[in-house]
């Protein structure tokens, strides 16, 4: 009998443990809608929109998980990525920090192409350095998008008055197998503007501008790779 009094009251203190860790924890949903998909300066849908979602938790310790979909079109039967992640973030007086794991997977693509990043960032202020580092991934030979390919950049957000916002970034891709004779000099600088409008319960509203130097001639490459691309878009969190 001594014996389950202690258990009961063991199992009540568990509970009250994980009741008060979950109303520490947050879970939102997000979608968002864009007229032109890109990834670090590459369109991932030959230039059409997009509708994306996700959703993510968040616990006040700081630890956060989440997942994100899109549709995506290679010029293959690919149709859709799905994102999967896990990190840490805080701050440290005025410094602040996330780091964490990402994986890209894309279900039905004929081939696996599926790869992983960890990433990380600091920020202080407005200004932000942040990189991702591949470690794992399922493209086979020499290639793009495998083990050890590195993407750093450097960002600044400035927000502005009636709920305007505004930013730039400037990154760089190094990858690994970079002028291997199937993929050529594909290494690549990446330059993007936005301007975002919070319009409340409506969402945000913003209008972009990405610019990648890429080849044509190189794995990434097509005619109009290097020209400046204009997208809009549209999320809202709930």
């Amino acid at each position: 009998m001594k014996k389950s009094r202690m258990t009961s009251s063991f199992g009540l203190m568990v509970t009250l443990q994980l009741t008060s860790s979950l109303v520490s924890a947050e879970v939102s949903t997000n979608i968002a809608a864009v007229s032109n998909y890109l990834f670090r300066g590459v369109t991932q849908t030959d230039g059409s929109p997009a509708v994306q979602g996700g959703i993510d938790f968040e616990h006040a310790s700081g630890f956060y998980a989440g997942t994100w979909a899109s549709n995506v079109d290679f010029g293959d039967e690919t149709s859709y990525e799905l994102d999967l992640y896990a990190g840490f973030a805080g701050a440290m007086n005025d410094l602040g920090y996330d780091v964490g794991y990402i994986y890209y997977a894309y279900p039905d693509a004929p081939d696996s192409i599926d790869f992983g990043e960890i990433y990380g960032e600091l920020s202080y202020g407005v200004a932000a350095l942040g990189f991702a580092y591949t470690t794992n991934s399922d493209v086979s030979g020499k290639g793009l998008f495998v083990q050890g390919d590195l993407y750093y950049y450097a960002s600044v957000e400035i927000p502005l008055q009636d709920g305007y916002s505004t930013g730039v970034l400037a990154g760089f891709y190094d990858f690994t197998d970079d002028s291997a004779p199937s993929v050529g000099d594909a290494s690549y600088a990446h330059a993007s503007a936005n301007i975002t409008k919070n319009a409340g319960e409506f969402g945000d509203f913003s209008f972009n501008l990405e610019y990648a130097d890429i080849d044509e001639d190189t794995a990434l490459g097509s005619v109009s790779s290097s020209d400046p691309k204009v997208w809009l878009g549209w999320s809202k969190t709930f």
